[in-house]
């Protein structure tokens, strides 16, 4: 068994996380990986991965994460929260080194620095696996270049969400695989036939940030020809972006949209189910687009934006549509040609289907046990 310690410096539900916790799930089940976690700050994660039998540590109120937020970060203040995470990764490097692991993984760009630290005084290789573009328009140029330096010279290997994310870093001469954020496999979902235009349902998931592009899907609403009968936003403000959620109810108000807001949900699959499409729309290129791949899964008609993640899921007008990002008008254009042909809307679905079942979690636990084994130079005997 390869004992790999999974490192993240947050326990909040968001994508990345709970793509995780899926792997490990996985990871266990496989018999070949023993894993665990080791948390820098409580949170709901914690419970979940406690009901999934996997081991948490929690190196409780050890260090507060926001001491090294890129945006509007000076460099005496980003010098100060690398600081603190090199003394953190010290005190988690002897927990690594206590729990007897074979590897750390580190799950963010935070967890790197202190994953650097962690696996050389626990004497161990370390992992990064990333779920973030390391990208000047995510971290600003500057600190871009640093993290992919930083990255290439203290992790054996990378795991990528996406080629889209692995295209962001320096991999030469060392290990690099992508696995994408597996699905989890579940039975087929019990949905109405696509509606007549005049009953369309619309759902949007993902965290209300600017980035993910709910003003955007707004503005194209007030455009359309062809008006649903209404409109999911499905997501929370985890890190302070309120503002943006005040701005957004402004946003339907005066323009009279079918908007409802929803918060934040464990588990969005009862909205893909009542959906009929399904709209990504992020401004900025996604890692990967989870959110992509369970609206297919759920037999959506999908619109997702052309950059990024979603590029390597939908496949233009074979198994959803494809609009270029941060374009009103021409995600208006493609909501109208759906919401006018529920036959195009059927072929889409049944097609999306087909495609999710590519981004199995069974698939995305092989690779990462591929390339532990490779850095850890152990062949476990599988589980029979």
């Amino acid at each position: 068994m390869i004992r790999a310690v999974f490192l993240t410096h947050t326990a909040a539900p968001s994508g990345a996380e709970l793509a995780t916790l899926r792997l490990l799930t996985e990871l266990r089940r496989g018999g070949v990986v023993d894993p665990s976690v080791l948390l820098t700050a409580a949170g709901p994660l914690v419970d979940r991965l406690r009901a999934r039998r996997i081991p948490v540590t929690v190196c409780g109120n050890a260090f507060d994460s926001t001491a090294l937020t890129v945006a509007g970060s000076g460099p005496l203040r980003l010098l100060t929260g690398a600081t603190g995470l090199i003394r953190l990764g010290a005190r988690l490097g002897a927990i690594v080194r206590s729990d007897g692991a074979d590897v750390v993984v580190a799950q963010s760009t935070k967890a790197l620095l202190m994953g650097a630290v962690a696996a050389r005084r626990a004497g161990v290789p370390l992992i990064w696996q990333v779920h973030d573009r390391v990208s000047g328009e995510y971290f600003g140029r500057i600190l871009a270049v640093a993290l992919r330096v930083l990255g290439w010279v203290t992790a054996h290997g990378v795991v990528a969400n996406s080629r889209s994310t692995l295209r962001t870093l320096y991999t030469r001469g060392r290990v690099a695989v992508i696995a994408y954020p597996g699905v989890e496999p579940v039975a087929n979902p019990s949905r109405v036939p696509q509606r007549e235009p005049g009953a369309v349902r619309i759902a949007m998931v993902g965290r209300l940030t600017p980035w993910k592009g709910q003003e955007v899907l707004l503005r194209a609403l007030s455009l359309l020809r062809h008006r649903p009968a209404a409109v999911h936003l499905v997501g929370g403000t985890f890190f302070g972006e309120q503002d943006y959620r005040a701005e957004l109810d402004r946003t339907v108000a005066e323009l009279g949209l079918p908007v409802e807001f929803v918060g934040h949900v464990d588990d969005p699959g009862c909205y893909f189910a009542q959906a009929d499409i399904a709209v990504h729309c992020s401004v900025i290129a996604e890692p990967f687009g989870q959110v992509v791949v369970e609206a297919m899964a759920a037999g959506c008609a999908v619109v997702a934006a052309d950059a990024g993640g979603p590029t390597e899921i939908v496949h233009h007008d074979i198994d959803g549509i494809l609009v270029p990002p941060g374009d009103p008008v021409a995600l208006a254009a493609a909501l109208d040609r759906l919401i006018a042909d529920p036959a195009l809307r059927t072929r889409l679905s049944a097609a999306a289907r087909e495609r999710s079942a590519d981004f199995g979690i069974a698939a995305t636990a092989q690779a990462v046990t591929g390339l532990l084994e490779q850095v850890t130079g152990r062949r476990a005997v599988r589980a029979r």
